[in-house]
């Protein structure tokens, strides 16, 4: 039996719960990472050059007798064209909308992996080990009120404490310049993740919350391994609300 404190929006202890059998998970870095890559998989965007680039050009083979190789070149002159081992042909293999980029995970792995990442948020050491700043023991609970929260002002009073907001100002102060093309394509700037918010019944708590750099919302039922392991790297900083904790338990 493994006890946990549940904490009051004060930061003080409200009372003791005990926690689910989830949290006693082997840690899996290979599922966990397995499953973050199946799901990042779902998000890439196919992408192709037009059927016919390349193709579209009034080239002809010359034939033979004329001393030179037989590939096709453009009327206008000797440049050869359409094939791809010509200056300026078509590619030979070029990339096709058609290919499949989504990766499988067998059911029962992905959900080994969502456990294994749920009981990682609640060792001290390896959420230490994503360089995540907090006070106190893990896995942080607070009462139901929490849920209720819609203002930021108010998020914030209770983020430190319950001794965790230290880590949102270590995610605001990452803030950097992408490197590479992403800078002209909309996302210039790229920073760190910091708190997860696990709540039953997301009562405006999302809406206390989005102002506060690298936290993220989300109700139990919709959680998956990306969220719990960012970059395939379990123990995010999590903080469970005691509706969360007690739906953790119907888990199979």
């Amino acid at each position: 039996m493994i006890m946990a404190t549940v904490l009051n929006l004060e930061g003080k202890k409200e009372k003791e719960i005990e926690l689910p059998e989830v949290f006693r998970e082997e840690l899996r870095v290979d599922l966990i990472k397995k499953a973050v890559l199946a799901i990042q998989s779902h998000r890439r965007q196919p992408y192709g050059v037009r059927p016919y680039a390349g193709m579209d050009s009034s080239a002809e083979n010359w034939g033979p007798g004329h001393g030179v190789a037989r590939v096709p070149r453009i009327s206008t002159g000797r440049r050869a064209a359409i094939v791809p081992q010509a200056v300026g042909g078509r590619r030979a293999h070029p990339p096709r909308v058609e290919r499949k980029y989504a990766e499988k995970i067998n059911k029962k792995e992905k959900r080994k992996a969502l456990r294994s990442a749920i009981a990682a948020t609640a060792r001290a050491d390896i959420v230490a080990a994503r360089g995540h700043i907090f006070e106190g023991e893990l896995p942080k609970i607070v009462v139901d009120e929490f849920e209720g929260i819609s203002r930021s002002r108010d998020m914030v009073e209770v983020l430190n404490a319950i001794g965790v907001y230290q880590d949102v100002i270590k995610a605001k102060n990452s803030k950097r310049v992408r490197a590479g093309k992403g800078k002209m394509r909309g996302r210039r700037y790229k920073n760190r993740k910091s708190l997860l918010i696990v709540v039953k019944e997301n009562k405006n708590v999302n809406l206390a919350a989005r102002n506060l750099s690298g936290v993220d919302v989300v109700k139990v039922k919709d959680l998956n391994a990306e969220l719990l392991a960012p970059g395939t790297h379990p123990g995010r900083l999590t903080i469970w609300t005691e509706g969360a904790i007690v739906h953790l338990e119907e888990w199979p």
